[in-house]
């Protein structure tokens, strides 16, 4: 079977199909149909793909994390690992549903002997540029986009050295709750 962001598609058909049995089973029990007539001015979001919280696959030399984001403001993991050279597919899926502009994630991840709290103070005021300091990008390994719910993005990267670098939202108020350590070992 094709994979997607290393992930085998036989799964995601299944996970999907499920969802539309659940999905035609309320509709028929409750006989309320709901119709939408209106100005959808390209604003649909992209679909995520179905994605475990244990999925970490790997492919060819490549390692697919995936990481989840929700409207609590919360990941769904505290702690990522790797190992160092081979390079890392990121897949961060925002699995809430409201938009970017309220509460919207994205993963960075710091290098090494980053100030963090020096990093969260830059980042809440660089709006125009989704919260990415230009002042700091020279402390950051890699990054997603920020991203709404429902949506999903994905980065590559590769990480030499060994040792444990911290990942966060740098949407403002974010990165106090969503945090954790990518671990990369030999």
């Amino acid at each position: 079977m094709p994979e997607i962001y290393g992930l085998n598609l036989r799964k995601i058909l299944k996970m999907r199909i499920i969802k539309n049995i659940a999905a035609i089973f309320l509709l028929s029990t409750t006989s309320i149909l709901i119709f939408s007539c209106g100005n959808n001015q390209g604003t649909e979001k992209v679909e995520a793909p179905a994605i475990s919280a244990n999925d970490t696959a790997a492919v060819e030399g490549k390692i697919t994390l995936t990481l989840e984001g929700n409207d609590l403001m919360k990941y769904n993991k505290k702690e990522l690992r790797a190992k160092t050279g081979v390079t890392i597919r990121l897949v961060l899926v925002h699995t809430g549903k409201i938009p970017k502009n309220a509460m919207g994630h994205n993963v960075v991840i710091l290098k090494e002997g980053t100030d963090v709290s020096e990093f969260v103070n830059k980042a809440a005021s660089a709006v125009g540029t989704d919260y990415i300091p230009e002042s700091h990008k020279d402390k950051i390994i890699a990054h997603t986009r920020m991203i709404g719910g429902g949506e999903f993005d994905a980065v590559e990267f590769a990480i030499d050295k060994p040792g444990s670098y911290v990942y966060l939202c740098s949407f403002p108020g974010h990165s106090a709750i969503m945090r954790g350590i990518l671990i990369v070992e030999e």
